[in-house]
């Protein structure tokens, strides 16, 4: 879409970080290592929520970073000022992943910065409930999975040709895959597109020495959440449900994403990881 109001859905998505009370949490919560050094990561939705503790442990850690982000101009900066903080270098591509040209732009951009492309983190998302299935419009369905999965395969088709041996991919479906969602269908839909999409390009890829995993976060405290349409009721009580009782934070995602993009997952592909606050779920 050409412009930022046709890029805010029916929810007002993506939402404000900077609006939420509480914040969530996205502070790394330990020294770096050096896990990434000296490599580059695109990262779609970096500018909050996971995207953005993704972003800040993965700077931790060495690697610059391109922000991708839809319209949300204030946290897309503020995300890249906390990877500067930590010393690496970073660039915002604003724009709709849900568009193809986006995507091809996203990777040219990256490349023209940084020189290459050693890991691309597919984080982003939008979703927005209903009560019953005749309520989702045949735009929001397509917009649905445009965004989810569509995305997903842009990006990764105008990164393929620069990812070398040693790559890694993480991309992000969700519980609601395993679980399902009685009030997120083309959500939760998209998600379990998502699993099947990582595990099929991780048979695509692995003869290639390409990496393909992906994480399946429980309820995360993000924009995503308020931001999607959620009532304020099930905002009170979000994330109770999970055996520990509570949300997750953004900062316990990222270390996650961290494992699937550094050498210590060196022998797993097509795997999923599932922090999502003790629920046990078959994948």
């Amino acid at each position: 879409m050409s412009d930022t109001q046709g890029m805010i859905h029916e929810d007002a998505l993506p939402g404000h970080e900077s609006g939420l009370d509480p914040r969530p949490e996205w502070q790394p919560r330990y020294k770096g290592s050096d896990r990434l050094a000296g490599k580059v990561a695109i990262i779609t939705g970096a500018d909050s929520g996971i995207g953005r503790a993704v972003a800040a442990l993965y700077a931790r850690e060495g690697a610059d970073i391109a922000i991708a982000y839809l319209c949300e101009d204030d946290d897309a900066a503020e995300t890249k000022r906390i990877v500067e903080a930590e010393g690496r270098q970073a660039i915002t591509i604003r724009g709709d992943i849900g568009e193809k040209d986006t995507s091809e732009r996203i990777v040219a951009e990256t490349l023209s910065a940084f020189g290459k492309i050693d890991i691309l983190v597919n984080n982003a998302g939008e979703q927005h409930p209903d009560k019953d299935i005749t309520d989702i419009t045949e735009e929001q369905l397509r917009r649905t999975f445009q965004t989810n999965i569509f995305g997903m395969f842009f990006l990764v088709q105008a990164a393929r040709p620069h990812l070398k041996e040693g790559a890694a991919i993480i991309n992000c479906t969700s519980v609601t895959m395993y679980q399902g969602s009685k009030e997120l269908l083309d959500y939760s839909s998209t998600k379990g597109a998502i699993t099947a999409f990582t595990r099929s390009l991780s048979e695509n890829l692995v003869g290639d020495g390409i990496r393909v995993n992906a994480v399946a976060p429980g309820p995360i405290w993000t924009p995503l959440n308020p931001c999607g349409g959620a009532s304020p009721e099930k905002l009170e009580h979000f994330g109770e449900n999970t055996p520990m009782g509570r949300p997750g934070q953004p900062n316990e995602v990222a270390p996650a994403f961290l494992f699937l993009a550094c050498d210590d997952s060196s022998y797993m592909s097509g795997q999923v990881l599932h922090p999502n606050g003790g629920t046990i779920v078959n994948g």
